[in-house]
């Protein structure tokens, strides 16, 4: 399906759009990032915080009395901050351009944004588009993150539980997981990407509407980036653009680890239907087993989630 081309946002501001949650320590550097990362193009910030109890607030206004903040009252989940980010950004006078959606524990190079925006609306091959833009994402310590990821399939599940996701990252059958370095060293479109940073186009943030609310944290920008390639408009990494992700609490966090692997199951589901999310939970179920049984808690608390979701007949 291709989509006539809506008003391309020319000339209008690029908003800037962050979700915050107690996010006071991690804020100020990102605040301090933007002029440099956002160089060459006009912006405007969007705060919205989902009931923060720490100074989020006060720092915002403090070091960026001229940002739009949106206090939504409530701790909503990402998407829900992101939705009342957007709607601020829909009542500006001239409306936005494109939307940048950042972590607070984002640091863009100089640059950065500009390079993201001006890849959006590209044609491909195939007579889609670029919808979505990434940039290279590094660890704190200069490592590069791994950031693209393929469709989410029975058979990668199954890969990545017997051979653990970034030795199948290889090969495109066996794993969601991109890791082939050549993929990181041009423009490569995926299915999706992680979500710390992506720019999206005006035709996209149309087209697709709202985040959908009921993923609370994890597989938001999974369900979004589909569902925008589904309509034609495809995630493609920038790799001239750059940035540092400070974060990766889900990877120490049983909690966070049990919400993200359940939350992978939903979406299967809303995708595939109940019998092919139960084969491809059992898949996600075997990867857990098998790092539990090693000894690591947040597999141990994935496990627990995944079997007491399936008792209590949610959507997994």
């Amino acid at each position: 399906m291709h989509l006539r081309l809506p008003d391309s946002g020319a000339g209008r501001p690029v908003a800037v759009v962050v979700v915050t949650w107690n996010s006071a320590a991690v804020l100020p550097g990102f605040l301090d990032s933007l002029p440099a990362g956002m160089k060459g193009l006009d912006w405007r910030l969007v705060v919205a915080d989902n009931d923060s109890s720490d100074d989020t607030v006060a720092l915002v206004r403090k070091l960026a009395p001229e940002a739009t903040v949106v206090e939504t009252g409530r701790n909503g989940g990402y998407a829900f901050g992101v939705n009342a980010a957007l709607r601020a950004a829909a009542d500006w006078q001239d409306g936005h351009g494109a939307v940048l959606v950042c972590n607070p524990d984002i640091r863009m190079a100089e640059g950065c944004a500009a390079t993201l925006v001006d890849a959006l609306g590209a044609p491909l091959p195939d007579g889609s588009r670029v919808g979505i833009s990434v940039p290279l994402l590094y660890e704190e310590d200069g490592v590069l993150i791994h950031s693209l990821r393929r469709e989410p399939s029975l058979t990668r599940a199954l890969g990545e539980a017997v051979i653990g996701n970034r030795r199948a990252g290889r090969f495109p059958s066996l794993s969601e997981l991109v890791t082939a370095p050549a993929a990181y060293g041009a423009r490569t479109c995926a299915d999706w990407a992680t979500g710390a940073l992506m720019a999206l186009s005006r035709e996209c943030v149309t087209a697709c509407g709202p985040w959908d609310e009921s993923f609370f944290l994890y597989s938001e920008e999974t369900e979004y980036c589909l569902r925008a390639r589904d309509l034609g408009l495809w995630t493609r990494l920038e790799p001239a653009a750059r940035a540092t992700h400070l974060g990766g609490e889900s990877r120490v966090s049983p909690r966070l680890w049990s919400l993200l692997v359940v939350n992978r199951v939903r979406l299967y589901r809303r995708r595939h239907g109940l019998t092919a999310a139960t084969a491809f939970r059992g898949a996600v179920l075997l990867r857990e087993l098998s790092r539990a049984a090693l000894g690591r808690p947040p597999a141990r608390a994935a496990v627990a989630a995944l079997l007491g979701a399936a008792q209590s007949r949610q959507e997994v």
